[in-house]
């Protein structure tokens, strides 16, 4: 692993990548994560539908190859950007998680379900204002050309310019609780 400008995997030393592998084949002795392994591997059950719609757009956003299945260089460069990355690539990333039909813009329905799914339904993160009320305020002030979607440049600099939004975002996507439940998982047959 170079002395080049290094990748965010290529930040992670040897013990921790060994340590990350065996935990993954442990759970996943195939190599290859499927949909249903990942929401069993991060104890992600019993979602309502709406929740576990916004479980399978990460696992795809994760699958950065499209072939149905997460690998391990796929498991540890998601988790490395989530964990590790600058503030430029989480956010890239979150775009690409939140564009749900993959059209290059998030539109006022993707932000209110990321906004109603991610914050409340899975990290019980309460606003005083409603999940309409805060995607409204959100679109005012970042929607720069007000044609009613974020492009990936509006996000991005509209993220860095709210503070509020930038912690909505960062809440949504907080996989540290989940990291800490792997890292104390015993294993058991």
């Amino acid at each position: 692993m170079g002395n080049s400008g290094s990748s965010t995997v290529d930040d992670l030393q040897a013990v921790e990548i060994h340590h990350w592998y065996k935990k993954f084949m442990t759970e996943c002795p195939s190599g290859q994560l499927t949909e249903h392994e990942f929401k069993q591997f991060f104890g992600l059950r019993g979602l309502d539908p709406v929740a576990s719609e916004y479980i399978e757009q990460m696992f795809r956003t994760f699958d950065m190859n499209k072939d149905g299945y997460i690998d391990f260089m796929e498991y540890v460069a998601a988790l490395s950007l989530v964990l590790r990355g600058k503030m430029e690539q989480k956010l890239r990333w979150y775009f690409k998680l939140y564009d749900v039909d993959g059209n290059g813009c998030i539109d006022r329905h993707e932000l209110l379900n990321i906004i109603k799914v991610a914050i409340r339904a899975i990290n019980g993160c309460d606003h005083e204002t409603s999940a309409e009320e805060f995607t409204n305020r959100v679109f005012n002030k970042i929607d720069v050309n007000g044609d009613g979607e974020l492009s990936l440049d509006e996000f991005v600099e509209g993220a860095r310019k709210d503070e509020e939004f930038m912690e909505v975002m960062m809440k949504s996507l907080d996989l540290s609780h989940i990291v800490t439940m792997i890292n104390n998982r015993r294993h058991s047959v």
